[in-house]
């Protein structure tokens, strides 16, 4: 007979043995522990903002630079025919690991590195060893998207170079900084794009420092250049110019060619080498000043080859028994161990001995710096040269020659010019026979033959070969007007010019005097 109460109380039983069994189950394998609680987090700051304000605000520099910098940084792949391709006993200490391993096969092959796009007309720059000897240039841009890209010129001596992609897939260009200002113990960022490997891995690397050391000579690019002479057997190793900026931001493989820029997002230089026994960062990195780079940029934009200027010396460093014994204020400049007979030097009165310590008021220090300052200007330029010589100091000014280096030298017209020192022009007569070689139509009037590099009308756009029209609406009809209205400007006041171009056109431009 079924009992209620007897059942219900086996249930209860059975479910407490159960439980029971349970509990000591879970207890073994450490299911009723206390140590599986969820921990209690805090995300509370363990510093007040206060402390660490400007550990952030540089954090946040590096930010905003960054953004606006990175869409600018392209990635440059270069296809080099087998017969081009530099082999690793060839490649200078610190470029190998830039070209990776040599293959085994005869086939093309494809290197990469980095660079920056510098117009609105799709100008790119980037490193001369980047893009060497390619048969196929190739532009990736930030979108993964990419473009084929035109060879404009490149410069073995310096390490840089130019390419050219279309203007309508230009999307984002940097601005130029002043190489010349930046100074020891100055925060930069390198950028680069080395993006190698299957997947691009590596797309946009942004690294910071400081800026360890200026004027860095390495002997790579002369190294490099070994066993190679100019057009009339000189060594042209001798005419590499290494003024490198030293930092320890990294850079690495594939960041050769990208921008380095100050805190204001400005490109003070190129990445181009790093000194390690690895090939890869070991904390010493080095890029082309910008100014340079800048100055060979023009040169291969407007004659696809570089115009290397040239006093006519041999140099070497000054060391501290030169000093002593030529009576000089401190042991630097550069020592002229011998003049080029008949040279820009000897013209002007440059003599074996002398030591160079200026070139247009800019100090020159050691001898890759002054190379850097001469590669500032052009062949036919004027430069005051400040000399020590029986231990005092001279001014004497030297024009130009043209560096060997080029086969077909650029043409450039000759022409002799009264430089106007404080606006930076130089003028003449517009003769019938410059009037040809300029390519006016008839002579008369007043031409402009030399813009002083640097100069107030240098920087606002005023090119040799234009013709004075007016200054500040008086008008120019010969030598002696531009003198004369020039002398009445008082220093600080704009100048307007207009002045007139081969193809009948005419431009406006106004320049403010310097203070004298």
């Amino acid at each position: 007979m079924y009992d209620p109460l007897r059942a219900k109380g086996k249930l209860v039983a059975w479910t407490t043995a159960a439980f029971i069994f349970g509990v000591g189950i879970a207890s073994g394998l450490g299911w009723t522990e206390s140590s599986m609680a969820m921990p209690v987090l805090d995300d509370a700051p363990q510093v007040a903002a206060s402390a660490v304000a400007p550990a952030t605000d540089l954090s946040e520099a590096f930010v905003n630079v960054a953004d606006v910098v990175t869409p600018a940084v392209v990635r440059i792949e270069a296809t080099i025919p087998a017969t081009a391709r530099p082999t690793q006993q060839q490649l200078p200490p610190g470029f190998e690991d830039f070209f990776g391993p040599m293959p085994e096969s005869n086939a093309p092959r494809t290197a990469g590195g980095s660079g920056f796009v510098i117009s609105d007309d799709g100008y790119i720059l980037t490193n001369n060893h980047v893009v060497q000897d390619a048969s196929s240039l190739r532009v990736y841009f930030p979108n993964r998207e990419y473009v084929d890209a035109e060879f404009v010129g490149g410069d073995p001596l310096t390490d840089v170079a130019v390419i050219r992609i279309p203007e309508s897939s230009v999307a984002g260009t940097l601005s130029f900084g002043d190489s010349d200002e930046v100074d020891v113990g100055e925060w930069v960022l390198a950028i680069g794009n080395p993006g190698f490997g299957a997947g691009n891995q590596l797309d946009y690397t942004v690294t910071a420092g400081i800026i360890s050391a200026r004027g860095r000579s390495l002997n790579l690019l002369q190294q490099d250049l070994q066993g190679q002479t100019t057009p009339d057997g000189s060594a042209l190793g001798g005419f590499a110019i290494e003024d490198f900026l030293q930092t320890d931001a990294v850079i690495n493989p594939g960041n050769s060619g990208g921008p380095m820029v100050d805190m204001s997002g400005r490109v003070v230089g190129i990445n181009s080498a790093i000194a390690s026994r690895t090939g890869y960062y070991q904390g010493y990195g080095f890029a082309i000043p910008i100014n340079l780079a800048r100055r060979v940029m023009e040169d291969l934009v407007e004659f696809g080859q570089v115009r290397r200027p040239q006093i006519g010396v041999n140099i070497r460093e000054v060391d501290a028994e030169d000093a002593e014994y030529y009576d000089l204020p401190a042991v630097e400049g550069a020592f002229v161990s011998s003049v080029t007979e008949g040279g820009p030097a000897a013209q002007a009165g440059i003599r074996e001995e002398d030591v160079i310590v200026a070139i247009n008021g800019e100090q020159v220090g050691y001898v890759s710096q002054l190379q850097g300052e001469v590669a500032m200007y052009r062949p036919g330029d004027r430069v005051t040269v400040t000399v020590y010589r029986s231990g005092q100091p001279r001014d004497l000014t030297v024009r130009l020659g043209e560096a060997p280096i080029n086969t077909q030298p650029a043409p450039e017209p000759e022409l002799d010019a009264d430089v106007v020192d404080r606006i930076g022009i130089g003028v003449q007569e517009l003769t019938a026979d410059v009037a040809d070689r300029l390519d006016y139509d008839g002579a008369g009037g007043v031409v402009i033959s030399e813009v002083q590099r640097g100069s107030p009308a240098q920087r606002k756009g005023i090119v040799a070969g234009m013709k004075l029209l007016e200054i500040n609406a008086t008008s120019i009809e010969q030598v002696a007007d531009v003198g004369r209205v020039l002398d009445a400007v008082e220093p600080g006041a704009v100048v307007r010019f207009l002045v007139g171009v081969p193809n009948g056109g005419s431009q406006v431009f106004t320049v403010r005097m310097p203070n004298e």
